[in-house]
Formats: C-alpha cells, structure tokens, sequence
C-alpha cells in the first residue's frame, strides 16, 4: 500500500511540475512574442484597457489590433461618463461620441458627433480601412455605421439621464465657457482628473510598428455639435512610424488651437525626448493664453518609435497607465506646469 500511495504521489508530483513548466513555457513564449511591447493610455481607467491591449501584443499581434481592442474597454464600461456609450449627454439630452485611429504609415481614420453606436473606434477603423476619406460626422457617420452592419442603440443610461435633468435645474441654457463643470466637475478644473473627458492610447508591439487610438463622448453638457480635439488627425491623436505617437486630454479647443499632437511628434523629430516634446507642446498653450491656462487642463502622452515614453500637463493630477512585459497595472502621475 505504501508502494501505491508513493507510485501516485510522485504521478502527482509529476503532473504538477509538468503543468508548471508548460505554463512557464507558454508565459515565455507570450514574452518572448511581446519583446519591445508596450502600450500606454491616459488616466486611470486605461489600466483595465491596457490590458486588453496587452492580450493582443502578448500574443505578437499588430499594435493597431491592440489600440482599437483596448480603447474598446471604457468604451463599454457603464461606470465610464466621459468615453463611450454611458457617457454624458450634450444640452440637449444627447449622446455623441468622436473617435479616431491612425497606423504608423500615416493610415488614419475617424467619426464626430457619432449618436447610437456603442463603440465608435470601431466604425472610425472602418472609415481608414473602407473608404477614401478620413473623417465622418453626424448623419453621416450613423449612416455609413448602420451600412456597415454596426448596431443603432440607445445610448442615453438611466443614470447619465438623471445626472442630466439635475443639471437642467440650475443651468442657463446659452453659450457659456466650461459650464460642464460647474455641477459635475471634482476638481473644477476643466479637462481635469474628475472632468477628464477622453481616452488615448499608443502602442507599439514586438515588429516596432506604432499605432494609436482615441475615443471619447466629448464634454458633459456641451453644445450639440461640438466637436473637441479626439477625431481630430494631429490635435487629439497623430501616428508617425519614422519618429513616434502622440495623444492629449483636457480641453480639446486649446489642443486645437496649436495642432498638439502633431506638434509633440514634430518636436520628437527635431531630437526632444517624448517629455521634453510633451512639455514644450504645454508651454506653447500655457504662453499663448496664460489666464485661461490657470483654469483649465490639457496633457499630452508621447511614445518614440523606440518605445521611450513621456507626459506632462497644464495642471496637476493627469496620470497615465503602462503596461509592456514588466510592468501590466503601472499609473505614472505626468509632470505639470504649476
């Protein structure tokens, strides 16, 4: 009997180191397909889609594969009220989403003012891969997504309805600089941590090729039809797979105003570091409009073709997530100008 219960304990015994070391040869092989991986996203919540990301660079996928599967996290997540399909409607009760997705050769596609589809990255990938142009918006964007076979739903949750007719009780219904964020707004603080309004992501996997992403449901309360700087092509996102990736958060019109993700790259090509390029693209908006600077919040997030990566902002409190073959859950608070 001692014989027997010996005999199976070392099958056991046997077993278990074989399934030991055949799930430490498949983490290796995931690493070693994932060697030079990296991705990397704004703000808190990009933990959770950097991982979804890295499910797809773990495996050798495309960096463009990654961004559109990790963007598609907050994308859905109903506890989200600044990306995707819980996000907070404009004025006027609606919800309106804006993306944008851009490859390493330039490729780039992207959707404004986009209402009833969930995950509006997707339908901006198909405006790159399936059209001639660049960017749809409204009508025709909806329109092109249904064609596409995407989905129309209702957007506008229970809660983000509530939180929308408790402002109506107060609000003055006229134009009126960041009144987003007189009732909703944590910080007060346009574009800051608790009226950050945007997700972007960049990444670059194991073949060197970059790709980013950027999806948002724009400005709580904002005037319908506003259009902030996510699907804009070098404002919110701009890809070059010769230098580097760059994307913003915070208030889209001063990211406009100064092409700033386009300017980040620019700067990387003339030699800055990606916090270097993410800091003087800053202080031009800050020594352009140095009042309006001290109450809002812009940030830029940067990644060189080589992987190095930086972020700095206007105010306090911006944070962005990485996550490559070290480091899966890393929040890294950016540098700031005040």
């Amino acid at each position: 009997m001692a014989d027997r219960r010996d005999f199976l304990k070392a099958s056991l015994l046997g077993a278990s180191a074989l399934a030991v070391a055949s799930q430490t040869s498949t983490v290796r092989a995931a690493s070693k397909s994932a060697a030079g991986a990296r991705v990397i996203s704004t703000w808190d919540f990009g933990i959770a889609a950097n991982q979804a990301a890295w499910s797809v660079l773990a495996q050798g996928g495309h960096a463009l594969d990654a961004v559109e599967t990790g963007v598609m996290v907050p994308e859905a997540d109903l506890k989200n009220h600044s990306v995707g399909r819980a996000g907070y409607p404009d004025r006027d009760g609606h919800v309106s989403l804006d993306a944008s997705i851009m490859d390493a050769d330039g490729s780039c596609g992207a959707v404004a003012a986009l209402e009833h589809i969930a995950h509006p990255i997707q339908v901006a990938r198909r405006v790159m891969e399936r059209t001639p142009h660049v960017l749809l918006v409204g009508e025709g964007a909806l329109q092109f997504a249904l064609e596409q076979g995407f989905k129309k739903e209702e957007l506008l949750t229970p809660e983000s309805e509530a939180a929308w007719k408790e402002w109506l009780k107060t609000a003055q219904y006229q134009p009126s600089v960041n009144s987003e964020v007189h009732d909703y707004g944590k910080t007060g603080i346009p574009g800051g941590k608790g009226n950050h309004d945007t997700i972007g992501m960049l990444a670059i996997d194991a073949q060197g090729r970059l790709a980013g992403a950027c999806t948002t449901s724009g400005m709580a309360w904002k005037l319908r039809g506003r259009v902030g700087d996510s699907p804009i092509i070098g404002a919110g996102l701009y890809v070059d797979g010769e230098v580097g990736a760059a994307t913003s958060t915070g208030v889209g019109e001063e990211v406009i105003r100064n092409a700033g993700s386009f300017l980040v790259v620019e700067l990387m090509r003339q030699g800055r570091t990606p916090q270097e390029a993410c800091r003087e693209a800053v202080m031009r908006i800050v020594k352009k409009r140095p009042n309006a600077s001290k109450d809002l919040q812009v940030g830029f997030l940067a990644m060189n073709r080589h992987g190095e990566v930086g972020a700095f902002a206007i105010q306090p409190g911006f944070s962005y997530a990485v996550c490559d073959a070290g480091r899966q859950d890393g929040l890294v608070p950016a540098k700031s100008v005040y």
